[in-house]
Formats: structure tokens, sequence, C-alpha cells
């Protein structure tokens, strides 16, 4: 039970200081984006905050060696980059600096946001579903194919 309420109360925090931070406002995730415009910085003081704060949890978990709430410390130790990795993360981008939201405030704004929140996040559950649809290997299993038949 403890662990169901740590996720919860972090999970709190973390959609209040999204809140408090303004990161659910698109109007302010857009200036921010707008770096050649009227570009508006504050947000950089919201990330910086972030990063180090995850930076000093990583190395006090690293320290510790052994949780607090759970069987094993699972830090992501990954380090080469994959075509599904850099496509995720520029539809992220491109996602991002269209419409101001992100995932986490996207759904922090279902509380409250506007009605374009609720399709932001329908189109991003049926992007999680098509997702799945996608194979593992399918960069590389197209590549393969498409070599075999120019060899053979």
């Amino acid at each position: 039970m403890l662990p169901i309420l740590s996720a919860f109360a972090s999970g709190l925090l973390f959609g209040l200081g999204l809140i408090v931070s303004q990161m659910v406002n698109p109007a302010k995730v857009l200036g921010f984006l707008d770096v050649f415009g009227r570009w508006d910085p504050s947000l950089a003081l919201v990330m910086g905050g972030a990063v180090a704060v995850s930076a000093l949890g990583t190395m006090a978990a690293r320290r510790r060696g052994v949780p607090v709430l759970a069987s094993r410390l699972e830090i992501p130790s990954r380090r080469e980059l994959d075509p599904r990795l850099i496509g995720g993360a520029a539809l992220f981008g491109i996602g991002w600096g269209l419409v101001g939201l992100c995932p986490g405030p996207a759904l922090v704004g279902l509380t409250f946001g506007p009605s374009e929140v609720f399709a932001f996040v329908a189109a991003m559950i049926l992007g999680m579903a098509g997702f799945r649809l996608v194979p593992a290997d399918w960069p590389r299993a197209r590549f393969r194919r498409e070599a075999s038949r120019v060899d053979g």
C-alpha cells in the first residue's frame, strides 16, 4: 500500500508543479518555444530546476544502491540511439511545438483545461494504441526486405 500512496503523492506533487509553473498553459509553452519571436524564458528555469532535482535524486539513488519503496533499483543503462527513439522524439517535439502540450501537462489539463486538451489526449491515446501495431524491428525489417529484393 505504501508504494501506491507514494506514487499518488508523487503524481499529485508533479501535477501541482505543472500548474504552478504554467506548463499546462499552451500559450506559455508556445511563448517559450518561440525563440525567434517574443521568447518567454521563464520555463527554462522550470526545466533547469527539474533537471537539477532529477540529477540529485539519481545520484542519491545510485549512492544508496537500494530503493526505499521498491524491490530493486532500476536506472536506465541504454545509451544507443535507434530510429524508433529518434522518430518518437521528433513526433513529441513536433506535437509540443504545434500545440504547446505534452502528455503530462495535458493529463493535468483534463481537470480544468480547454476543450482542445481533450482532443489532444484523445489523439495521444490513439497514437499510443497505434504504436502497438508497429513491429519492434519495423525500420530494419523493411530495409532487409528491400535489400533481399535487390540482391535476389
